[in-house]
């Protein structure tokens, strides 16, 4: 039996926060014990390991329930591998990663999460789970939903964007919620009125706007906040509980506040660049603005404050990165004439736990908040907790020591995603991953990466748990 000891440091999570020791046996936490206790000396006379955690946060590894590894689009994939994205997302506190396995139209539902499978054995650093992206709705991948859930893929994504690639229609949408309402799944939503911002978009560039700023105007807000309104009744008529992913306006945020106070199972989730960046980036000169484009867009700055109060108020739960990174050079420069070709995603997988800690730093949340957000609201939302997401006896050891007074500035020359720019360049945070375990075994020791490429393992998961 292995046995590591993490001594001396202040133990975070959703819950509490106590001055404590952690004993590890065999990659899972086995007890917590004040400092200095004869039961943490004990500990210590018998580890094989003893971390030093003095002056540092003891927190929970990072659950990142929204990212986009090795994803074909626009013509293209996103830049990071399972290999490259997980070390990254090791190197910033994050020790669980769900991914999107995708459907292609025509092809089951399996064959898609076959392909996530070959795709990421054998290759993380760090553990993971898969959603699966729903991209034809028929009767066939309707009975497959079934079949999923009771494996382990609990979760299906739909869009009400992107016609002719994603696309779902209404008709589609509750059908599948309507599935999921008997089968226990969860339903996520890319909640934009895609119809009306084609139009749009081609209006735009027949106007001669070509720019990157113009990918922001032609996604209006009201162009969200109408599908989430939608949707969210959709799941009303099929007593489904629904997730809206990467909210990004006060209008969108509203609409499911409203659903929540009304008692329905709707939940929400926002990502780092909706709260600290904005429409100002997407309109850099220079075609600078290229590396701002996703979906959701950026909005105007006013939006991030109203953001920020729903994760406050807890009308949004869960900051996720959507992290799909397309390097600046020769995949984004696709749309230089043509802002609809440019590749929509960004990348963020390493920033999101220092960047949340930077809004404690700034009173925004509280620390506990912080862990909530990051760790346990995800793990809980789909079905990892307690496993994931806290610190407690029989969890597992994924646990990061984090330096809350280290003083860092964020740029692509020291970040490890494999993408050439960084879309916080120059963002000076406070706060910094110093040592991260994953189910007790370092991968980050002391600033330098120890992990390796099939570490990480891959995580059934269970259902939601916040269901009324």
């Amino acid at each position: 039996m292995s046995r590591t000891v993490v001594r001396g440091g202040l133990v975070i999570t959703a819950a509490e926060e106590m001055h404590a020791d952690v004993l590890i046996e065999d990659g899972r936490v086995a007890a917590l014990a004040a400092h200095d206790s004869a039961t943490a000396d004990g500990w210590t006379a018998g580890a094989d390991r003893v971390l030093d955690a003095t002056g540092t946060y003891v927190i929970p590894g990072g659950v990142d329930a929204h990212t986009h590894l090795d994803f074909p689009f626009g013509g293209t994939a996103s830049s990071d591998t399972f290999e490259t994205g997980t070390r990254a997302a090791a190197w910033g506190g994050t020790t669980t990663l769900v991914d999107f396995a995708v459907q292609s139209r025509g092809q089951a539902l399996r064959a898609g999460l076959d392909l996530w499978h070959a795709k990421s054995d054998a290759q993380c650093a760090v553990d993971y789970a898969f959603h699966m992206i729903l991209s034809d709705v028929n009767e066939h991948s309707l009975k497959e939903m079934d079949l999923l859930v009771a494996e382990g893929v609990t979760s299906f994504k739909l869009f009400t964007a992107y016609p002719g690639v994603f696309y779902s229609d209404d008709g589609q949408i509750l059908r599948a919620m309507q599935r999921a309402a008997g089968n226990g799944g969860l339903v996520m939503m890319h909640a934009e009125n895609g119809p009306a911002i084609d139009v749009l978009v081609e209006q735009a560039l027949a106007a001669g706007h070509t720019d990157p700023r113009y990918h922001g105007e032609v996604r209006h807000v009201l162009l969200e906040a109408e599908a989430t309104h939608r949707t969210i009744q959709l799941a009303r008529v099929a007593g489904a509980p629904l997730y809206v992913v990467h909210v990004s306006a006060e209008q969108a945020a509203d609409e499911i506040a409203r659903a929540r106070h009304a008692g329905l199972n709707v939940f929400g989730e926002t990502c780092p660049q909706y709260l600290f960046l904005s429409t100002d980036n997407l309109a850099e000169p220079d075609f600078e603005g290229a590396k701002y484009v996703c979906s959701t867009p950026l909005r105007p700055r006013e939006h991030q404050a109203a953001l920020w109060r729903a994760l406050r108020t807890n009308d949004l739960q869960v900051v996720s990165t959507d992290h799909c990174p397309f390097c600046f050079r020769g995949q984004k420069e696709l749309g230089r004439d043509d802002f609809s070709k440019i590749p929509n995603g960004m990348p963020g997988i390493e920033n999101r736990m220092d960047l949340l800690h930077q809004a404690v730093v700034e009173g925004r949340i509280s620390r506990r908040r912080w862990i909530e957000i990051a760790c346990a609201t995800p793990a809980r939302m789909f079905g990892l907790y307690p496993k994931k997401g806290t610190i407690a006896p029989g969890s597992d050891a994924d646990i990061v020591l984090y330096d809350p007074h280290a003083e860092q500035t964020v740029s692509a020359r020291t970040h490890h995603m494999n993408v050439d720019y960084s879309a916080y360049e120059g963002k000076r945070l406070t706060g910094q991953v110093v040592t991260v375990l994953s189910r007790g075994e370092p991968v980050i020791d002391g600033r330098e990466f120890t992990g390796r490429a099939g570490h990480g393992q891959y995580i059934p998961r269970g259902t939601c748990q916040y269901l009324m």
